[in-house]
């Protein structure tokens, strides 16, 4: 049976759940770049929206019972049309709790939110 999880601690999504839970598998949304109240945090930064997403994904993952060490595969997305810009969102997520999961990295032309710049999706395994 798979359970949706959505936690009271973050913007409620529109029509979906930030994490299912199927067993031993959690399968997150994308974490996005919004406080709370859904507002917008680091408008034009992807530095600042990454640690945001950072923080929403680890709270995600949490309201499903999975923490950073038991995320097994990630997937960054950002608005880019230069390497830069994806190597210093790289390096954020490469000094967070997530560096060990084996992770794709992908430049996309735009993301959800109005000015959203960074998108990260997970999937871990609990016991």
């Amino acid at each position: 049976m798979n359970d949706r999880v959505t936690s009271k601690d973050l913007f409620a999504p529109p029509a979906y759940a930030h994490a299912v839970r199927s067993g031993t598998l959690v399968h997150s949304a994308g974490a996005v770049p919004v406080d709370v109240e859904g507002n917008l945090v680091g408008p034009g930064d992807r530095i600042a929206q990454t640690r945001q997403v950072l923080a929403n994904l680890e709270t995600q993952l949490a309201a499903a019972g999975a923490s950073p060490p038991d995320v097994v595969k990630t997937v960054v997305y950002v608005v880019a049309d230069r390497g830069e810009d994806l190597s210093g969102v790289w390096d954020v997520v490469r000094a967070s709790p997530f560096s060990g999961a084996a992770s794709t990295l992908v430049g996309v032309t735009f993301l959800g939110y109005a000015g959203q710049l960074v998108e990260i999706e997970a999937v871990a395994v609990i016991d």
